[in-house]
C-alpha cells in the first residue's frame, strides 16, 4: 500500500488550502492523497424536513470538488476519496493510524464539521498518532512557488523548535530535515531557553549568560549536538543555528515571520480534565503563524 497524506475536507476555504497544500506535499514525497469527509447522520430532534440521501450527495460533491481542483494541479498524483461516517474526531484519528501525514485546515465550517482549528481540532493534533500539518487559507497560496512557497516564491526556510536533550526532539528534526531537503529548503533550528530563576532577577545574570563556558554556550552546544546526526543524514540541507533568549512560542514565531514556508513544533500528549493539551509553543504558533505549522509527536 503506497503511503498517503489525508486531509480532512469540509468544503471550506481552509479544508481547500489544507488539500492544495497536502497535494503538493504528497507530489513532492511520492506519496499517494486520501481526502476524507466525516459525516454522521443524525436526525434532528426538533420536527423539519431532512433527506439522509441529499445529505449524502453534498458530502460526496464536497469532495469531489476538492479532489477536482487537486487533480488539476497535480494530475500525477494518486487520489482517493471517501466519505467517512463517523463524528470528525474518532475518524480523523483513525485516519492518523495508517497516514504519513494529516492536514487540517485552521478553522471549520457548519455544525457538524466545525473542528478545524477549534477544540476539535486540538484535539485531534494533540492526540494523532501521524504529524498533523494546519493550513491557513490566507497563505497557502503564493503565486510563483505554489502551496508552500517562502514570501520571495522561492523554497523559503524550514523553521523547527529544538528543546531539552537530542532525543527530546529527534522526531521533530527528523520531520524538519526531510520536509527541507524535499523542498530544497534550509533548515533553521531555534533552541528558545530562559535563565534559571535564582539567576532571573540577579543584576549579574546576563553577565553570568555570557561568560566563555555560560548558558549561552551551552544553549548553542546542545543545539549543535541535536543538529549532529541529521546533519550527517542530509549534508546538502543549509542549516542555520538560532539560540535566543525568551519563551519558546515568541521566539519560534518572530524566526518564522517572513522567511518561512513551514514551521514545525513538537508535542507530548498531556491529558487534562477537560482533554488532550498541546502545549504552550505548540499552541501559540498553531494560532499565530501565518506559514503552515506541522505539530509532530515525540515517542
Amino acid at each position: 500500500m503506497t503511503p498517503v497524506i489525508v486531509v480532512g475536507v469540509d468544503g471550506s476555504t481552509e479544508s481547500r488550502a489544507a488539500a492544495r497544500w497536502a497535494a503538493a506535499e504528497a507530489a513532492r514525497r511520492g506519496l499517494g492523497l486520501r481526502l476524507v469527509h466525516a459525516w454522521l447522520w443524525q436526525p434532528a430532534a426538533l420536527p423539519m424536513a431532512q433527506d439522509r440521501d441529499e445529505e449524502a450527495r453534498r458530502a460526496d460533491a464536497v469532495l469531489h470538488a476538492a479532489a477536482d481542483e487537486v487533480a488539476v494541479r497535480h494530475p500525477e498524483l494518486g487520489i482517493v476519496t471517501e466519505v467517512v461516517h463517523d463524528a470528525p474526531v474518532p475518524a480523523l484519528l483513525r485516519e492518523a493510524e495508517e497516514a504519513e501525514l494529516l492536514a487540517l485546515g485552521t478553522r471549520g465550517h457548519g455544525p457538524v464539521l466545525g473542528f478545524l482549528l477549534g477544540s476539535y481540532g486540538q484535539q485531534v493534533i494533540g492526540e494523532a498518532a501521524c504529524p498533523v500539518v494546519s493550513v491557513r487559507a490566507a497563505t497557502a497560496d503564493q503565486p510563483d512557488g505554489g502551496p508552500d512557497a517562502g514570501p520571495d516564491g522561492g523554497p523559503g526556510e524550514v523553521v523547527v523548535g529544538q528543546y531539552g536533550y537530542p532525543e527530546d526532539s529527534h522526531d521533530v528534526l527528523g520531520f524538519a530535515f526531510e520536509a527541507a531537503a524535499a523542498r530544497g529548503a534550509s533548515v533553521r533550528a531555534v533552541r528558545a531557553w530562559d535563565l534559571p530563576s535564582i539567576y532571573a532577577y540577579s543584576p549579574g545574570s546576563m553577565w553570568i549568560s555570557d561568560q566563555d563556558g555560560g548558558l549561552v554556550q551551552y544553549e548553542q552546544a546542545a543545539l549543535r549536538r541535536a543538529l549532529e546526526p541529521w546533519r550527517e543524514k542530509y549534508p546538502e540541507v543549509p542549516v542555520v543555528e538560532h539560540v535566543e533568549l525568551g519563551s519558546a512560542g515568541q521566539v519560534l514565531l518572530s524566526a518564522a515571520e517572513g522567511a518561512a514556508s513551514l514551521l514545525v513544533v513538537g508535542r507530548r500528549t498531556r491529558r487534562g480534565p477537560i482533554g488532550s493539551r498541546i502545549g504552550s509553543a505548540a499552541h501559540a504558533v498553531l494560532h499565530h503563524a501565518r506559514c503552515p505549522v506541522a505539530v509532530v509527536p515525540q515517542s
